[in-house]
């Protein structure tokens, strides 16, 4: 059997029919109720299972709430009654785990009191150290423990120092073998590999690196290392 039409209650055939809105249609019927244009599924919206369209659709308006002593009233209990839950699952919760606490005036002064208990026993301790360290120096023993100890500053007053020990000179460097050379500028060594020399030095013991270096020893000082080919002449 066909079912009825929710807009005229007439019997809707197959080919007419629009289900929608949990209802069934005629697709001429199908209409918004306010300006009974025809809608489709596409451009009708829903309220309260009947079809609007776009312009009549019913507006949901919020509805301001007065702030009388009655609604304060009712705000300040329920703030109340939260506080209440809030001490009752702290007292549920205490001691099974880390919780925060308030700063409030009572916390802070049983802080300051901590603090200053704190700071009493780190000086009884501190003194305690103190005086346990002033005990008497033990003296060095001496043959005859009577007589007379000058002061440890007096005797410094006559100190003569000895002589130094003679350093031995140290040993010259060994015969030079190979080509001569003699330094015609001053060179400072710019790295750790080079050798510094003075104009006339004499350089031994010199192998040629390539055209700009070579290595060699100075005569004078003993010291070795490389050195620039163009401040050096043959001997």
């Amino acid at each position: 059997m066909n079912p009825l039409c929710s807009r005229c209650n007439l019997v809707v055939y197959p080919t007419e029919k629009v289900n929608c809105l949990d209802k069934i249609w005629h697709k001429g019927c199908f209409s918004c109720e306010v300006c009974k244009m025809t809608l489709n599924m596409k451009n009708y919206k829903g309220f309260e299972k009947r079809p609007y369209c776009n312009a009549h659709y019913p507006k949901t308006n919020f509805t301001c709430v007065a702030d009388t002593p009655e609604n304060r009233r009712l705000k300040e209990q329920s703030k109340m009654q939260s506080q209440v839950l809030y001490r009752e699952d702290f007292e549920k919760n205490k001691g099974k785990g880390f919780s925060v606490v308030a700063d409030t005036p009572e916390m802070q002064r049983i802080k300051k009191t901590q603090v200053q208990m704190s700071n009493i026993k780190y000086h009884e301790d501190f003194e305690k150290r103190k005086m346990g360290g002033q005990g008497p120096h033990p003296q060095p023993s001496s043959p005859n423990p009577g007589a007379y100890q000058p002061p440890a500053a007096s005797q410094n007053y006559n100190y003569e120092p000895g002589p130094e020990p003679v350093r031995q000179a140290a040993a010259g460097p060994p015969p030079s073998s190979g080509k001569r050379y003699r330094a015609v500028y001053d060179y400072s060594a710019a790295d750790e590999d080079e050798v510094s020399f003075m104009d006339g030095d004499v350089i031994v013991d010199v192998q040629q690196i390539d055209e700009g270096w070579m290595y060699g020893r100075v005569e004078r000082t003993g010291l070795a290392g490389m050195l620039p080919a163009n401040y050096v002449e043959a001997i």
